[in-house]
C-alpha cells in the first residue's frame, strides 16, 4: 500500500482488494496474478460517458485478449445497477461494486468534483494498467473517453515489448 496521501505511481505494487461483482461473487485483484489487468474506475453506470467507455472496452475485447489482458470496471454503483448495465450493453467483462469507496480511495480516485457550480465527492475517471507481477505499469488519470481505448492498447503494446 502507498504511504497515506501519497499518490500511486508506476512501479508501485497495485493495492489488492476484494469486491463483489455484478453477480455478488467476490473478486480479488490477486486472483489475476500472472495476467495484465486493465482496472478502470468510472463514475456511474448507464450515463453517456461511462457507457461510451464501457462499450469501447467491449468492442476492443479481441485486441485486449491478444495482450492477455483482463478488464475490471469499478464504480460505487450497486450490484443490481452493475447487472443491469452489463446486460443492457452486453459487456464481456467484470463490473465491481465499490459501494464503500474503499478501493477508489486506495487508488486515489475518490475525489472532490465540481459540476455546474456544485461540489461533491465522486470517482475521477481513471485507468490503471497492472502488470503480471502485480505492479502498476501505467496510470491514466482524468481520462477523456474519446481515444482512451487506443491509449490503453498502446500501453499494452509497449508493456509487452
Amino acid at each position: 500500500m502507498p504511504v497515506k496521501n501519497q499518490p500511486l505511481k508506476a512501479g508501485d505494487v497495485a493495492p489488492d482488494f476484494t469486491l463483489p461483482d455484478e453477480n455478488c461473487v467476490p473478486v480479488s485483484l490477486s486472483q489475476f496474478a500472472g495476467k495484465r489487468v486493465v482496472l478502470y474506475f468510472y463514475p456511474k453506470d448507464d450515463t453517456p460517458g461511462c457507457t461510451k467507455e464501457a462499450c469501447a472496452f467491449r468492442d476492443g475485447k479481441a485486441q485486449l485478449k491478444r495482450h492477455d489482458a483482463v478488464v475490471l470496471g469499478v464504480s460505487a454503483d450497486s450490484i443490481e445497477s452493475h447487472r443491469k448495465f452489463k446486460d443492457k450493453y452486453s459487456l464481456p467483462f467484470t463490473l465491481l461494486s465499490d459501494s464503500e469507496k474503499e478501493v477508489a480511495t486506495a487508488y486515489g480516485v475518490w475525489k472532490e468534483k465540481k459540476n455546474y457550480g456544485r461540489t461533491y465527492m465522486g470517482i475521477e475517471r481513471s485507468t490503471f494498467l497492472i502488470g503480471p507481477d502485480g505492479k502498476l505499469e501505467r496510470i491514466f488519470r482524468s481520462v477523456k473517453v474519446d481515444g482512451h481505448m487506443d491509449q490503453v492498447l498502446d500501453a499494452l503494446q509497449e508493456a509487452a515489448a
